[in-house]
């Protein structure tokens, strides 16, 4: 049999019976935009976090008291157990490392209040920077100036203001000279950052930034900072660490051969981690929509064992015409793989259509993969194809005598 003629067939009989065909295919295409939708996501939100969330360059380190990511309760009570890094730590690795081309100091409040006249904004990110976090973490300004060290040295009560701050409390002013009240203390405005936009769903430019000192002296000196270098190429990376670790390990009397008591990692480090639990996340979702492909699949074979015992005489009259158990065989292969393949190119739509939604509503970054789809297509027919054969080895061994006497 001519395979264009199977796949008309196919074609056919799925539009004669759309509400069947619906059910029929449904299995098949919330399995193949599962797992679209997933793989779309995954890419999409890998390349965003390298790109926006950790924004370390391949020459950036990061030295904390604990791990940028903790994945489980042992590893998380211990670290909180450990001492607190100090400003003085910082200024003994930046006398130190001859390596680093920057050294700078930095530590956060994510619960800050602001205020400038009657406007408020809460929850904002209130931190304590150095002068030098700003080459380290490629920090832009709009207007004005950035930190200096005689603000450090001086405790200085100035500020930069993310784009939420302007939008919010000074729309329409001019912000550099005024004051805010950032949780009770005034701050002069001295820079404006450059907008950052959303990541996952959350502002990025809802912060404000002063001296590091102005901040340890406003939320607490018992409080730890993280140390941020930046070496002078990816190839002095390690040895720049090094140099670090090894100040810090005499500072905090780490004996030889004992782990440190502080966590040193790169922006490798940070992807490494995320890879494995994107991937588990991935992993999971695949085997559920594995799922969703199975039950598509035995519903697609029973759907084919229906269509056998409806077309039992054209199976008779074609076998009666000359037709052999191969051509039968592949006639019915054809059309469920057909079936699969229609599904799966619904799957598909509806996939990247859900992933695209999300990422409007939400901002969730998804990055669609040609491969991706190529492989839910593939996947959809072998599934067909697999659950096919059982009706089409029937369909081919029928007696012709005995289907050309068949009654519906």
């Amino acid at each position: 049999m001519n395979p264009a003629e199977a796949i008309r067939i196919a074609l056919q009989s799925l539009w004669a019976n759309k509400l069947r065909s619906t059910l029929t295919l449904l299995g098949v295409v919330i399995g193949v935009a599962a797992v679209i939708a997933v793989v779309t996501f995954v890419n999409g939100i890998n390349g965003y976090v390298a790109e926006k969330i950790f924004r370390l360059g391949a020459d950036v380190f990061l030295i904390g008291k604990t791990s940028g990511v903790i994945t489980n309760i042992d590893q998380y009570l211990e670290q909180t157990k450990r001492k607190d890094l100090t400003l003085e730590d910082y200024r003994a690795v930046l006398e130190a490392c001859k390596r680093c081309q920057y050294l700078g100091a930095s530590t956060f409040n994510p619960n800050g209040h602001v205020k400038f006249a009657e406007q408020n904004s809460t929850d904002t990110w209130v931190r304590g920077f150095t002068p030098s976090m700003a080459p380290i973490m490629d920090l832009d300004l709009v207007a004005g100036r950035f930190l200096n060290e005689n603000d450090v040295n001086t405790a200085a009560r100035v500020a930069i203001i993310g784009n939420d701050i302007v939008e919010k409390l000074l729309p329409g002013v001019d912000p550099l000279g005024k004051e805010i009240r950032v949780d009770n203390r005034v701050y002069t405005v001295i820079g404006v950052g450059r907008k950052e936009g959303k990541t996952l769903g959350q502002s990025r430019d809802n912060y404000v930034l002063v001296p590091i000192t102005s901040w340890l002296r406003q939320y607490g000196s018992h409080t730890s900072i993280r140390i941020s270098g930046k070496s002078y190429g990816v190839a002095t990376l390690e040895s720049a660490l090094d140099e670090a670790r090894a100040v810090l390990r005499a500072r905090r009397h780490d004996m030889p051969g004992h782990p440190d008591s502080f966590a040193a990692e790169t922006n490798q480090n940070f992807l490494s981690m995320w890879a494995d639990l994107s991937g588990t996340f991935f992993i999971a979702m695949v085997a559920i929509a594995a799922i969703s492909l199975v039950v598509g699949g035995i519903v697609i074979m029973n759907i084919m064992l229906v269509s056998v015992t409806e077309r039992t005489r054209e199976i008779g009259i074609r076998k009666a015409m000359g037709a052999r158990r191969s051509d039968v065989l592949l006639q019915f292969l054809i059309e469920s793989a057909t079936m699969a393949l229609v599904g799966g190119l619904l799957g598909v739509v509806f996939g990247i259509s859900v992933a695209k939604t999300i990422t409007l509503l939400v901002g969730m970054p998804s990055v669609i993969k040609l491969w991706a789809v190529a492989a839910g297509l593939l996947v959809s027919a072998s599934v067909g194809l697999f659950f096919g054969v059982y009706p089409a080895r029937r369909a081919a061994r029928l007696d012709p005598i005995a289907a050309l006497r068949f009654e519906a």
